[in-house]
This record gives structure tokens, sequence and C-alpha cells, in this order.
């Protein structure tokens, strides 16, 4: 079975990690989103690709969901000490070696589609990991500045949610150069050859959203001509992690399961799964002409997680039939 995965970080990550286990033998493509990249201390950081690839490979702090295990911080410190920030912004010691890297291929003139290869070439993440494109795209958010001309201002998403913790209104989310970009070399393919793709539990504005941003990406799979299947990151009305709420609100979507597949769209959505607490939005998902299944969406363990992954292969299949 070859799979096709839009992943963002630490909900599609741990998606993934269940998807290897309920499906061992499937030929998995992960199109990853690059628009919370950002440019610190002279490095690249690709946090969602890195997330994606610590995490299959063995190196992701568990707790956290991002960075590395057994991770230092004498870098940043030193950094601190001379006054140069960003602060706000954790990269520690293990993960500064990876942008390091990826910086220096960048700098070589190599492509991040290629760069993304070789990082994976230590980690062995088990899954073909793709950037969404090899072209800058990076997500900014408009927030309120009484200082600013208007009223507000634009910041990149990474200062939004890990600086301000979205703990003021957004009232757009750009994806900014995403319209001049192109997908990176062997995303359509992938999305042409796959038997099934999926939108795991992701943030859809910022992480899933920005991949289907990409010209070419969402039509790809549109036409594709195979069951797409997504998993609801909202259970009971409210994100299962992180603050998605206000991202939805910023494109005014509200945040129920229901709301989030309609966003989606039948043209593209064949089939979604919502958590049980949210079994009445079926009807209602269902009644937009997307199939839908309530069933436990909580990633609680491994086995929960590779059974949901389960329970999306299942769907799929519904929909061929």
């Amino acid at each position: 079975m070859r799979i096709v995965v839009l992943a963002g970080g630490i909900g599609g990550a741990r998606f993934l990690r269940g998807l290897k286990s309920a499906a061992p033998d499937a030929d998995i493509t992960v199109i990853g989103n690059t628009g919370d990249d950002i440019h610190l201390f002279g490095l690249k950081v690709c946090p969602d690709l890195d997330t994606v690839m610590y995490t299959l490979g063995g190196g992701i702090h568990e707790e956290q969901g991002w960075g590395r295990a057994d991770e230092t911080f004498a870098v940043k410190g030193e950094l601190a000490a001379y006054g140069v920030g960003p602060e706000w912004f954790g990269l520690g010691d293990r993960d500064f070696a990876t942008h390091i890297v990826r910086t220096q291929m960048i700098g070589a003139g190599y492509p991040l589609s290629a760069v993304t290869e070789a990082l994976c070439a230590r980690w062995q993440p088990g899954v073909r990991l793709l950037p969404m494109s090899d072209d800058r795209v990076e997500t900014h958010v408009l927030i309120d500045d009484p200082e600013a001309d208007g009223g507000r201002r634009a910041v990149h998403f990474q200062e939004y949610w890990v600086r301000l913790r979205a703990s003021v209104p957004a009232h757009a989310v750009v994806p900014v150069g995403a319209e001049q970009s192109k997908p990176a070399p062997g995303v359509l393919e992938a999305i042409a050859a796959a038997d099934v793709v999926l939108f795991p539990p992701s943030n859809p504005i910022v992480s899933v959203g920005t991949i289907l941003a990409v010209p070419g990406i969402r039509e790809a799979i549109a036409d594709a001509g195979v069951p797409v299947v997504g998993l609801s990151p909202i259970v009971g009305d409210a994100p299962v992690r992180g603050m998605a709420d206000k991202v939805l609100a910023a494109v005014g979507v509200e945040s129920t399961a229901a709301a989030v597949a309609a966003h989606y769209g039948s043209g593209l959505l064949d089939g979604w799964l919502v958590d049980t607490v949210d079994a009445h939005a079926t009807a209602e998902v269902e009644a937009a002409g997307i199939r839908c299944r309530a069933v436990p969406l909580m990633m609680t363990d491994p086995v929960a997680t590779a059974q949901m992954a389960r329970e999306a292969l299942t769907l799929a299949e519904e929909v061929r039939a």
C-alpha cells in the first residue's frame, strides 16, 4: 500500500508513528510543512520536518514532543550572555547541529529536499520525508499592535505561537511566498502514485493548510482518484493540543470537528474521523458529502495511536468500495 500523509509537527509525527505500526509493510511518503521554517542565528530551522525526523528516528524529547532527547542548552546560554536573541525560541545544543548541517548544505547549493534526504540518512525514519516545497514559504500572522500603522502588524508564526503563545487575536494567517512556490521534487509524483492520502490530526490552517497552499498540491490530491481521509484535530470543540482554535478563528472557521471537515471540503475529503465525544457531528459531515465515523481520537499511547491509523485506513477502504 502506498500512503501519502500531509504532516505538520507534533500531532502529525505521533500519528505517523502509529501509522507505521498499523501498516508496517506500507510505503509511506510524508509531505512535511515548511511554513513554520525560520532563520535564527544565521541558521535555517525546519521545526516540522525535524519533529517528524526525530520522532520516527528515535531522537525526540518524548514529553515535549519537539526537540532532542537528553538536550542541553549551553550554546543558547552563551548567546544570551552576549545579548543575542531571540531567547524565546529554545534551540538545544544537539538540535543546533542539525541546523548547522542543513544551512551549510543549502549554502553549498543543495535544495531543501536533498538536504532533508541527507539528514534522514542518519535518522532512518522509515518513511520518505519530503518538504512541501524547496522554495521559501513562511507563515505570518496578522495581530493587533497599537503602535503599528493601522493598529496591526504581521509577525512570523513562530513568534505568534512560541513567544506570544497565541495570546492576542489573530486577524489573518498568510503563507508568504506560497503563491510563487512549487512542490518539491517527488511530491506530485507520490500523490499520483498513492493508494490513499491521509490528513493526520495536525493544525488544519498552519500545517496541512499551508501544504495545500502550494500551487498544484491541492489539485493533485483532488484529482488523484484515491480515498482522502482526515482525522479531526478538534475534540469536544477544542484542540487536542496547542491553540488551533486561535488560527481557526482568524480564518472564520468554528472550532468544531464538523467545521474543520467543511473547511477542507467534500471536493478534497472523502472520509473524516471524529472523536466519539463528537459522534453527534457525523450526520452534519455526511450531509456535506463526506463519509464520517466516530472513533477514539486521543493519542494517549502508541497502541491507541496505531488504532486511530487503522480506523483511517478502514474508512479509506469503505470509501474505495
